[in-house]
């Protein structure tokens, strides 16, 4: 196989799949990928790159948040301010993935403010998901609408193991024909809301109604002896406060009757894209740039967020309404966001940047 350019990923998380997802087409077609995961090991893969080759910045929590002062962080911000015209200037292509507004347990505010804004000003390509990131930026940032390529974030259809039958999935996690499962899955912080979910699911009582908590994933800046005190003795649940393995993934999204996700901070989330990849219906905070990407989406439900207890509750009362919706609503949305579609876009913006012939 041609050998092509250099594409520099940072932070590049083996585990993550979205990194992996976006790389299949750029890799068949010969990019040749490196690997950065920490603020020191970026400045010495970055002495590798080469004319036409490319640097991918993704999260820039690893540059900043790891640093211990004030000084620190903003030390680091003065060395990337000198690092990113270097590199234009060796002709290296530079491109910006916007995941989230800021990092969500931000540290140094100011220092990651100036680093957005040194990305917008020296990146030859932003890429968003959302078509309304420029305007949910716009006080942090300005983002330059020529930059701006919008790749929607990719479904994760035919990557995980196939959804099992839902009744065996449901019986392996001990649930009745009548129990209605909200489902979060997922790593367990604190801007994910995972307590006002327990407060709405405990406002859930009454004839005819048998809700049961699923709560799966990673604990993360908070213990999970924290997360089971927050739950009511009475309440029913199905907890596994640890990593979700892959192969494990399509028991819990088969068994679950919708997915909520009571986020206090969200731009872009995966999984909701992982849920609609098994036909499950999801419920999200109702925020204007949610609303923009979802309105049109009948497995969407949206919850106030200035009362979002009640409001999630409520919409957990419509059980029969829930389960209702049709597999075939979520096809057009699952197909137009393959993960194989999505890798070609992400192909096609590496392509655009007018890489050297493939060297041999």
């Amino acid at each position: 196989m041609k050998s092509g350019p250099q594409v520099l990923v940072f932070p590049s998380w083996r585990e993550n799949p979205y990194l992996n997802l976006l790389g299949l087409a750029p890799r068949s077609s010969g990019y040749h990928f490196l690997a950065a995961t920490q603020y020191e090991s970026l400045l010495g893969e970055a002495k590798r790159l080469e004319s036409g080759d490319v640097l991918h910045m993704h999260w820039t929590s690893p540059l900043l948040q790891g640093a211990l002062t004030n000084d620190e962080a903003i030390r680091r911000v003065r060395e990337f301010a000198k690092l990113l015209p270097a590199l234009r200037k060796r002709e290296v292509n530079i491109v910006w993935t916007i995941h989230n507004r800021l990092p969500h347990e931000v540290v140094h505010r100011e220092s990651e403010v100036a680093l957005y804004r040194i990305l917008a000003e020296e990146a030859h390509a932003i890429h968003i998901m959302n078509p309304v990131t420029p305007s949910v930026l716009s006080d942090i940032c300005t983002l330059p609408a020529e930059k701006v390529r919008i790749i929607p974030h990719s479904t994760y259809d035919g990557i995980y193991s196939a959804a099992p039958d839902r009744e065996l999935a449901r019986e392996s996690f001990g649930l009745r024909p009548e129990d209605f499962a909200v489902l979060f899955l997922g790593q367990i912080r604190p801007y994910k809301g995972v307590q006002t979910l327990i407060r709405a699911v405990s406002k859930l009582d009454g004839p005819g109604i048998s809700p049961v908590l699923m709560l799966a994933g990673a604990v993360k800046e908070t213990t999970a002896d924290e997360v089971r005190e927050m739950i009511p003795p009475d309440m029913r649940t199905v907890l596994h406060l640890n990593f979700v393995e892959d192969g494990d993934l399509a028991r819990w999204l088969a068994a679950a009757d919708v997915a909520a996700f009571p986020y206090t901070a969200i731009l872009n989330s995966g999984s909701v894209h992982l849920a609609a990849t098994y036909r499950l219906p999801v419920i999200l905070p109702g925020e204007d740039h949610l609303r923009a990407m979802f309105e049109d989406e009948n497995w969407v439900r949206f919850f106030d967020q200035t009362n979002p207890e009640d409001s999630i509750a409520e919409i957990l009362r419509g059980t029969d309404e829930l389960r209702s919706i049709d597999e075939a609503e979520f096809s057009s949305f699952v197909r137009d966001r393959s993960p194989w579609e999505i890798s070609k876009e992400y192909l096609a913006l590496l392509d655009s940047l007018a890489p050297p012939p493939r060297r041999f």
